[in-house]
């Protein structure tokens, strides 16, 4: 038992009263000290032992003696493998017990010797030492609370010197035992959306389900009601009867805002490829552009890719032709001097406009905001952006903020005259509503579209209102729902999902297998890159049997035009594609899609294997899989919601008899690789098929600018991740060696 005097350092202010309270205390603790040396003093005498022989009292004064050594010698603390020095509450229990065996064994010895033994001189040294007039004890509120413990202390067993109990020193039994190895499975934190992301308005999924006639919504212009029959359509698709009567809804103030300043709000709609999205945005558009009187840009289209565009440009023509709206294409596959006659034209009175409806690309929008004279988008009512997530991926270019800039103009260059008033959105009030105001409503569509609201905060959403055929990412999962609704995208109905494992020297093996025994008439095969495309492309078209042709953006827009519509005709059997078609393009009668390099990306599987089993139909996706990439793939399908992945295996039975002429045609793809570099890197011709760039007249060798054009670019294909994207496991590096190289021929 130990005996300690607590000191307090007093301020300044209470040197008046220190010398008081420091003599009461002072009083209250010599009491106690005497107080606890008298019960000391009496429980060494009730354990006093009897007379004992001479030789046993020798025996007991030499271990008195030698105990009393021990306890004049200072114990070296050793820390234990825990970190504790033994007797600290941080130490094992065993030693715990030990050192206070050896504390117990040591305070006998000092009483066997007679007297106070050891607390006598801790008292005296304790009276002995003169006390700092600057230091006083504990206040007189923290005395009970001192008598109390010193109690507790002198009555506890082991302050009367009598061993621990065996259950004091083990732990608890409601104690919580740390660092035990049995292995939980950690909850899934569900992320907190905005109220529009986390409860969005669903639609179905299935679009032969659900279909609702073009008769059950009036709100349709009649016109254009007869354009969808002369069309051979007959009724909506999910998406498109739940989107359509919105738009109108929101557009039926026309070109101003409704009663009451109320502003229509953004649509946002995430729905699988081949669901009608294109026809949900364009048939509101031109209804509610027909009662025009001037022509001004009112709607502008932004797509990521050139081919998009054109077929958006397409079905605009298509439902506008009888109207007096007029459509222009803005893509960069013209000059700038003849996009430019298609959009204004200049007059004795000023630049005329020529287009209500704008469909372009980002990087040449921006052209023409910035070099077309008289080129304005203040009169622009509806901002529609297809493929959105990927718009959004190219937001560095910075085309949003300038399209806003130049459909919202600055308070100088606003004439405060002006009937319409352009304003960005504001707390309504009184003002805010004197003049009549030309909303600008953003539409969205994506068949990925993010839910990330970092991302989407980036497009100045205004009061937003999301139509999804999934569940929410983040929301909480329905127990009732299916197992294939809590995937993080959605699929079509009809698309049946396979993976073939194989190596990499056999895989043109089991493609042409696959071809030659489905007996197919259009599959799509994607790659990673364009040396990719075009190498398997020419090693296809040596071994015969199959038309083929390979689509990247080695060809120029015109190429580029005609192998896509010789697809669709049925002249091309196996078009061998970078994702430069993966994304919305529309291909009638695609049975198979085939990835010959495995998408890094859930997203991007989802745009390839998009492009068959649309509008309903049946479709097939095939994924060739090294060993090393079978276990990520499998993982990232599984966690984006893929329905029933299955396994096809091409046993090497099958494929033998192959092997004869798929060496001649590797054969041939060596001296075809060997020509092209010797010739500057320029296509040559290889049997029939699409190869390039055609001879100029008169047999002519191509110029060098045009050599230079059909040159790979420095990067690798769109495929290929850019600098700071992981590479997935197994992936090819973008310089390894395409299929045709030497090693293949070993095979």
């Amino acid at each position: 038992m130990a005996l300690f005097h607590v000191a307090r350092y007093a301020g300044p202010e209470a040197a008046g009263a220190e010398a008081e309270a420091e003599a009461e205390a002072d009083g209250r603790a010599r009491a106690l000290l005497e107080r606890l040396r008298c019960r000391a003093r009496e429980r060494q005498l009730q354990k006093q032992p009897p007379q004992q022989e001479p030789a046993e009292a020798a025996e007991a004064a030499q271990t008195a003696q030698a105990a009393g050594k021990r306890r004049r010698r200072p114990r070296r603390t050793r820390r234990c493998k825990s970190g504790g020095a033994p007797g600290s509450p941080h130490a094992p229990p065993c030693k715990r017990r030990k050192a206070d065996n050896e504390d117990e064994d040591a305070g006998a010895g000092g009483a066997s010797r007679g007297g106070a033994g050891p607390w006598d001189s801790a008292l005296r040294g304790a009276d002995a030492l003169p006390r700092p007039r600057f230091c006083r004890t504990e206040s007189s509120e923290e005395t009970p609370a001192a008598d109390s413990v010193g109690a507790e202390a002198a009555g506890s067993p082991e302050g009367q010197g009598g061993p621990l109990p065996e259950e004091a020193t083990g732990p608890p039994a409601h104690a919580l035992v740390l660092g035990g190895f049995g292995r939980s499975k950690a909850p899934k934190v569900q992320p907190f959306l905005p109220a529009w992301l986390a409860e969005p308005s669903c639609v179905g999924k299935n679009v032969t389900e659900g279909l609702v006639s073009i008769e059950d919504i009036p709100e349709v212009h009649p016109d254009l009601r007869k354009r969808l029959r002369a069309q051979g359509i007959s009724s909506y698709f999910p998406v498109q009867a739940a989107v359509i009567p919105a738009l109108l809804e929101s557009a039926a103030s026309g070109f101003l805002v409704s009663r009451g300043g109320c502003r229509p709000s953004d649509v946002c709609v995430s729905a699988p490829t081949g669901s009608g999205k294109t026809l949900a945005f364009v048939l509101p558009v031109v209804q509610a552009l027909l009662p025009r009187a001037v022509c001004r840009v009112r709607a502008l289209v932004v797509l990521p890719t050139k081919e998009l565009a054109q077929q958006v440009s397409r079905v605009f023509n298509v439902y506008a032709e009888a109207t007096p709206l007029r459509v222009a294409l803005v893509t960069g596959q013209k000059s700038l001097a003849k996009e430019q006659e298609s959009l204004v034209q200049d007059t004795a009175d000023g630049f005329r406009c020529l287009a209500d409806i704008v469909v372009a690309t980002p990087g040449r929008l921006v052209d023409h905001i910035e070099q077309t004279p008289g080129f304005s988008l203040q009169h622009l009512r509806f901002l529609v952006i297809d493929e959105a997530d990927r718009v959004i991926d190219s937001m560095h270019q910075s085309w949003l903020p300038r399209v806003v800039a130049a459909a919202f103009p600055s308070e100088a260059a606003r004439d405060p005259f002006a009937l319409l008033q352009r304003t960005q959105p504001r707390a309504v009030t009184a003002a805010s509503v004197c003049c009549p105001q030309m909303p600008l409503q953003k539409l969205l569509f994506s068949a990925t579209l993010t839910q990330n609201p970092e991302k989407l905060q980036q497009l100045g959403l205004y009061r937003p209102r999301l139509f999804s055929t999934g569940s929410v990412h983040g929301g909480p999962r329905d127990p009732d729902a299916d197992g294939d609704s809590g995937g993080k995208y959605t699929f079509p109905a009809g698309l049946t999902h396979r993976y073939v494992p194989c190596s990499l020297r056999l895989k043109p093996l089991v493609v042409l297998h696959l071809i030659l025994e489905m007996n197919l008439s259009r599959v799509l095969c994607f790659t990673n890159s364009r040396e990719n495309s075009h190498r398997l492309f020419l090693l296809v078209q040596a071994f015969g049997g199959v038309r083929v042709a390979d689509f990247s953006s080695r060809y120029g827009p015109g190429s580029r035009k005609l192998i896509l519509k010789q697809f669709q005709q049925g002249k091309i059997q196996l078009l061998i594609s970078t994702d430069a078609t993966a994304r919305g393009i529309d291909v009638q009668g695609v049975q198979l899609v085939v990835n010959y390099d495995a998408p890094q990306y859930l997203r991007t599987y989802v745009h390839r294997v998009g492009r068959t089993a649309r509008a309903g139909k049946a479709g097939q996706a095939l994924t060739l899989l090294l060993k090393v990439q079978e276990r990520r793939f499998i993982r990232m399908l599984g966690e984006g919601g893929v329905p029933g992945l299955q396994r096809h295996d091409a046993p090497s039975e099958l494929l033998q008899p192959l092997v004869p002429r798929y060496q001649e045609a590797l054969a041939q793809l060596e001296r075809a690789v060997r020509e092209e570099r010797k010739s500057g890197g320029c296509l040559q011709r290889l049997g029939t098929g699409w190869r390039g760039l055609p001879p100029r007249a008169g047999g002519a060798p191509p110029s060098r600018r045009r050599a230079e054009r059909c040159l790979p670019d420095a990067g690798a294909g769109a495929g290929t991740p850019q600098p700071g994207e992981p590479r997935a496991a197994g992936a090819p590096l973008p310089w390894a060696r395409p299929p045709g190289h030497k090693a293949l021929a070993q095979a």
